[in-house]
């Protein structure tokens, strides 16, 4: 599962259906579920129809930061192949894989290396650790060098304003990629120009 790319915070059927029937699609791709104060939001209904596609052999990641058990029953039987869950201990993220029968990326938010350690803490439960920077939502960096030395068995996500130029440096770490504010224009929507970029350029290299 190393050396994959996952898009994260897709709102609109148009830039799914792209990444989709991309010649290069990415491996994951992610959905906001539950935290409004991202603009890459997306309300439940909306939601529901939009993942409502043959997905082919990409996984479907819903977002969630400290889900409550409504929204958790709520997309349960929706299109997802994973639960990534921001802010959820060890035992509230085993309670959650063991009643939704689902995958779990735990989401570890980084600024120092005793953050980095957390996840030893969910290593046993979890399929895929991510580390990500404290302002996830703002798609704000963290210093990456904080990663050496993390288990190259471990199962490992990269996130933190990673840009289309740092992916040759990346891919050959052992992390699978996870990209979504570099892949956006001015407005805050997601730049079809941008994703291809990035698709093509994992392809080759």
């Amino acid at each position: 599962m190393n050396k994959a790319l996952k898009i994260c915070g897709i709102s609109d059927p148009k830039n799914l259906s792209y990444i989709l029937n991309h010649p290069h699609p990415p491996k994951f791709v992610g959905f906001i579920t539950n935290y409004k104060k991202s603009r890459r939001f997306v309300e439940y209904e909306k939601l529901s129809k939009l993942i409502k596609v043959e997905k082919k052999d990409i996984n479907f990641v819903s977002v969630l930061v400290n889900p409550n058990n409504q929204i958790l029953e709520k997309i349960k039987n929706d299109n997802f192949d994973y639960f990534q869950l921001y802010d959820v201990g060890p035992e509230r993220t085993k309670e959650i894989k063991l009643k939704y029968k689902t995958k779990i990326i735990s989401a570890i938010t980084v600024s120092d290396k005793d953050d980095v350690a957390k996840y030893k803490d969910y290593s046993e439960i979890s399929d895929i650790i991510l580390f990500d920077s404290k302002g996830y939502h703002k798609s704000e960096s963290f210093d990456h060098n904080l990663l050496d030395g993390l288990p190259n068995e471990l199962n490992k996500m990269i996130a933190g304003n990673i840009q289309i130029d740092d992916i040759p440096s990346l891919k050959n770490k052992g992390f699978i990629i996870d990209l979504s504010g570099s892949l956006e224009d001015e407005s805050g929507k997601k730049d079809l120009n941008k994703i291809d970029k990035l698709l093509n350029l994992f392809a080759k290299i």
